[in-house]
């Protein structure tokens, strides 16, 4: 099962969109369109709904959390 993350190689300002574009298996730009569409459309309510969803949606583990001797395929 996929998890939603936020994005943290794709983001601009919390990566909400970019994650669910991650998780959608869509391009984040068609997101970021939609989500502002929606929100000038819904007088500023989609700002509030992004906030929320940066305070929810956790962030994305780094990359980078494999210890070197695991990476290397033995112990020292």
């Amino acid at each position: 099962m996929k998890h939603l993350y936020r994005s943290k190689k794709d983001r601009i300002l919390g990566g909400v969109c970019a994650g669910l574009g991650e998780h959608l298996d869509v391009d984040p730009t068609v997101i970021r369109l939609i989500w502002a569409v929606v929100t000038a459309l819904s007088l500023g309510t989609g700002i509030i709904v992004y906030i929320l969803a940066w305070i929810i949606i956790p962030e994305q583990a780094p990359d980078d959390t494999i210890p070197s001797a695991v990476e290397s395929g033995g112990s020292r």
